[in-house]
Parts: C-alpha cells; sequence; structure tokens
C-alpha cells in the first residue's frame, strides 16, 4: 500500500496522530491507519488507541512510536528498564507487555508467518521458560560503544548507541555496572559472555579482557568448552530446553545414523551420541571455523561422533541414508537447495530448530513440496521481552 491516504498527503517525520492499533506484526511492531496510511507502530499493543509519533517514511509505509496511551490494554504494564521507551534502547521490544500476553502475540506472528509466507493453516502454542520475570537470562551480550567511551546498546533500527548504566535482560554474574563505569577508547565491540559454571568473559576484537579464553558450559551431565566467540545458546535455559525437546521429536533408536546440521561446537550432538549408542553415528557439520575447532576438541575420542567442516550442501550429500535430520539452521533458515540435498536422503524424520518464524514458513512450504508434512510445532519464550521467539518443529513424509 502507498504510504500516501486518500487526500495525497503523506505522513512525514515528526508528525503525530492519533490511531486505534490493530493487530501484531512480525518484527515487534503492531498494524495502525492513519488515513488509508499504514504505520508500524513500537510500543503499543493491539487493542489500544495512541498518539503516535512518525519516526520513518517510505513508499509503501511509515513506522512510529507510540508516545502517548489514550486507551490502554489491559495487558499493558510499567517497562522494568528506563531505556524500553521511544527513542531509547532498541534491544527490547515488549517490556510494555505482561509476559503472559507477550507469548500469545508471539504464538499470533507465528501463525500469521506461516499462513502469509507458508501457504500453511496452523494452531500453535508458545511455552514459558524460567525465569518467569523473563529477566536477568541472557548469558551472551555484544555492546557497541558510544560517543563518550561508554557501552550502549542500539537504538531500534539505528546505528545510535544508547549509552547504559545497566542491562535487565543480561545475567547478573556479568555486572554490567561495573563495565558501564568504564571509559573504553575507540570503537571495537565489547563482548561478555557469562557460563553455566559461573564463569564470565569479557573480550574485545577477539581479545580476552577478562575471564577465562575457554569457556566451560555443562547441561545436564554433558560438559562443552567452547570459544567466547563460538556460538551458544544466550538463554540460561535454552540449552536444556531445547536439547529435551530435539531428543523426544527424534525418537531415536540404538544404532540410527543421525546429521546434526548447523551443528555449532555439538550442543545436539552430545545428546544424540548418546541416544545412538555406539552402534550409531552422529554427523555433526558445521562451516564455522572455531565452532569445528571447538567441536573437535569436545568430541575428540568419542567414536560415534564425526565432524564434518564445511557448508550443508556439500557435506551432506557425501553421507549415506541418515536416519534421521535434526536442522538448526541460523536467522535467515535453510533454503531451497539445503532442503533439496536433505529431502533426497529421505531421512525418516527432520526435527527443524528456528529463531525465526519468517524462515521456518518459507522452508517448511519447500518441504511440503518435496513430500514432508510437519505433524508437530511448539514454540519456547527464550528471548523474553523481545519480538524473538525459538520454535521447534517435526516434519515426517507425508
Amino acid at each position: 500500500m502507498d504510504a500516501s491516504g486518500p487526500t495525497g498527503e503523506r505522513l512525514v517525520v515528526g508528525q503525530q496522530v492519533t490511531v486505534d492499533i490493530e493487530k501484531i506484526a512480525h518484527g515487534g511492531h503492531c498494524v495502525a491507519r492513519f488515513e488509508g496510511q499504514v504505520i508500524f507502530v513500537r510500543y503499543a499493543i493491539p487493542g489500544e488507541s495512541a498518539l503516535v509519533e512518525i519516526t520513518s517514511v517510505n513508499s509503501k509505509m511509515a513506522r512510529g512510536d507510540a508516545i502517548s496511551i489514550l486507551t490502554a490494554s489491559p495487558h499493558r504494564v510499567e517497562a522494568p528498564c528506563k531505556y524500553a521507551i521511544p527513542g531509547g534502547c532498541g534491544g527490547c521490544d515488549f517490556q510494555h507487555i505482561d509476559l503472559a500476553y507477550q507469548r500469545e502475540l508471539k504464538a499470533a506472528v507465528i501463525v500469521e508467518q506461516f499462513s502469509r509466507l507458508g501457504g500453511l493453516e496452523i494452531s500453535c502454542e508458545v511455552k514459558e521458560v524460567l525465569p518467569a520475570d523473563g529477566l536477568h537470562w541472557r548469558t551472551r551480550m555484544d555492546f557497541a560503544i558510544g560517543d563518550d567511551g561508554r557501552i550502549g546498546l542500539y537504538a531500534n533500527r539505528s546505528n545510535e548507541v544508547i549509552e547504559i548504566d545497566d542491562c535487565l535482560i543480561a545475567d547478573e554474574a556479568m555486572n554490567i555496572p561495573a563495565l558501564a563505569d568504564r571509559r573504553w577508547n575507540g570503537d571495537d565491540r565489547i563482548e561478555v559472555a557469562s557460563t553455566s559454571t559461573g564463569q564470565v568473559s569479557v573480550t574485545r576484537a577477539g581479545r580476552s579482557i577478562s575471564g577465562p579464553t575457554q569457556l566451560v558450559e555443562k547441561v545436564g551431565e554433558f560438559t562443552y568448552q567452547v570459544s567466547p566467540q563460538s556460538f551458544w545458546q544466550a538463554h540460561k535455559s535454552a540449552p536444556s530446553t531445547l536439547i529435551a525437546a530435539v531428543i523426544e521429536q527424534l525418537e531415536l533408536e540404538s544404532g540410527e545414523v543421525v546429521c546434526d546440521l548447523y551443528g555449532g561446537a555439538g550442543l545436539f550432538s552430545a545428546a544424540l551420541a548418546k541416544k545412538v549408542g555406539a552402534k550409531g553415528k552422529v554427523h555433526l557439520i558445521e562451516s564455522d571455523k572455531r565452532a569445528v575447532a571447538d567441536a573437535q576438541k569436545i568430541f575428540k575420542g568419542v567414536g560415534n561422533v564425526e565432524i564434518h567442516p564445511g557448508t550443508v550442501e556439500s557435506r551432506l550429500p557425501k553421507i549415506s541414508d541418515p536416519d534421521v535430520i535434526l536442522l538448526d539452521p541460523p536467522r535467515t533458515g535453510a533454503g531451497e537447495e539445503v532442503i533439496t540435498v536433505m529431502t533426497r536422503t529421505h531421512p525418516r524424520a527432520i526435527v527443524y530448530v528456528s529463531c525465526d518464524p519468517a524462515s521456518l514458513a518459507r522452508d517448511a512450504k519447500i518441504l511440503l513440496a518435496s513430500g514432508y508434512r510437519m505433524d508437530y510445532l511448539v514454540g519456547y519464550d527464550l528471548f523474553p521481552q523481545t519480538q524473538h521467539v525459538e520454535c521447534v518443529a517435526r516434519f515426517i513424509p507425508a
């Protein structure tokens, strides 16, 4: 839709308009309309009436912030963080919404994405994951440096750094206030990691500032030693939550062959290897060199795990007849080439772990066209206070 209304007058940046807030949309905003013009509004809740200030305009739509709530939703709460306001930090999208309703909105987004992008009419539940207050769950943080040399996070859809003195979704063990008290020269980002074993690491431009240079993560009976720069699930409870979900949905039997695609340092591979036993095999495929190095150390001497450095599309065809496939791609999804290679191996099940419902819906459409059907889909609220949601889906032959 064109961003000009019936009068032909386009909305302009800085203009303030009163609108009724409609449905939630993918991306952390709600839809509203003013004289036929579509506005994507942050800091609002469906069903509210709000005064919205326009922050950007293009040929198709406008964006804006709800700066005054005229009719409030019963799901509105006071944001616990002073930076979760219009013009503030863009890290959290939903701090003004109670957590139970956040999960309902995320489920609605999943359903809408599957309908619009996947051509599938589904229902979906987004499950709560502790901590119940949705705070202090994040174990990996990446800070920019502001003009005054203080750490900060970017404003929404902006390169502007909002300097902060604390972050309420960060693990308290990181001691963000102490980092915020320092002045940092240069513009290299500050990366902070805390672990399940009590370690805290601070690095900059790949160089260690404090803490260990190798992190030890423990998930149940499994121990992983990873570099601070290697990908690791950000939510404290994510590793155990996702391992349990994956194992349940794969329904592995002793002696089976499993492919762990985009396997990283091997979070899932350890549990998979135990389930299939010494007569089974886990093939971990990963292209990131640092993650591969971590996986090679973790699984050194483990006879039923084989590490395959390289891309999924180049390495998977060399593995004959896997029984099941675990797929945990980046936010962009797997895509048609990878799905074509996967389905040619005819696995009895594909379990897909996704951090983006849009790419999952697009990939689901391709999987359905390739002779598979989705028989399971659940969301997990592993990014509370933000728009993001993790999904676990299972696809089996149609």
